[in-house]
């Protein structure tokens, strides 16, 4: 029988990280849930002991070391990586502040790097780092210059990766999301989501442990690196622009 897995997800208080955090937890798996609010320790503890709450901001690489001692310290080992922590900052260019751009970045692209950097040491031969990026990455939306930029960033990051760790076979994939109404996309105004869903072919929004369901089985992939996996409902594949 497979050992159990230990799990490290990121912005795991809520959304796709907390679907994929509960859904590795009931089978049997332990899993560290990350996150910068302190309502993630409540979170992990209403999971039960195979899971442990960490607050930490992955844009601050001291914090992210610090909980990746606090994961060692209590399980010995790191099998999985999943970089799901996301920020938001809308704003067309002209308009788009500075400091938003840098808080984006700082969160989505070398916030995950932070985490891959610190977890690296802990990583055997088998173990897995998701990433999760977004469709905006590939295809371009209005006033999201910052969120494009810093999920496209993480594309790159992942194949560069994919062929840096393969030697020391570890996989590294990135997994792209559609639209999943979470508190992220409760930003957008009703009008926004509903243009948006209309270009889906599928014609709903996705939902959390619809992700999180394919983020499991990519992480539990032997022989999968480099690849980039849409769970979009068609939407990439098509070429309808929002209305």
């Amino acid at each position: 029988m497979e050992q159990e897995k230990v799990w490290l997800i990121t912005g795991a208080s809520r959304g796709i990280g907390h679907a994929l955090a509960k859904r590795v937890a009931d089978a049997g798996d332990r899993v560290a849930l990350v996150a910068r609010g302190e309502a993630v320790l409540g979170v992990a503890e209403a999971m039960g002991d195979n899971a442990m709450g960490v607050q930490a901001d992955i844009s601050d690489a001291t914090a992210v070391w610090g909980a990746v001692d606090a994961v060692l310290g209590r399980w010995g080992r790191i099998d999985v990586v999943v970089n799901n922590a996301g920020l938001h900052r809308g704003g067309k260019v002209g308009r788009l502040a500075a400091e938003d751009w840098q808080a984006v970045l700082d969160t989505n692209l070398t916030g995950a790097l932070n985490v891959i950097s610190s977890a690296r040491p802990a990583l055997q031969a088998g173990s897995a780092i998701i990433n999760v990026g977004a469709v905006v990455g590939f295809r371009g939306f209005p006033g999201d210059a910052a969120y494009a930029a810093s999920k496209a960033g993480l594309a790159g990051l992942t194949r560069a990766l994919a062929i840096e760790l393969a030697p020391a076979a570890i996989r590294v994939n990135l997994v792209i999301p559609g639209l999943v109404l979470t508190e992220m996309t409760g930003a957008l105004s009703e009008k926004a989501l509903e243009a948006m869903c209309r270009t889906i072919p599928m014609g709903r929004y996705g939902e959390a442990d619809e992700i999180a369901e394919v983020i499991e089985w990519v992480a539990r992939s032997r022989y999968m690196t480099g690849a980039f996996v849409p769970v979009d409902g068609g939407l990439l594949s098509s070429f309808g622009t929002p209305g």
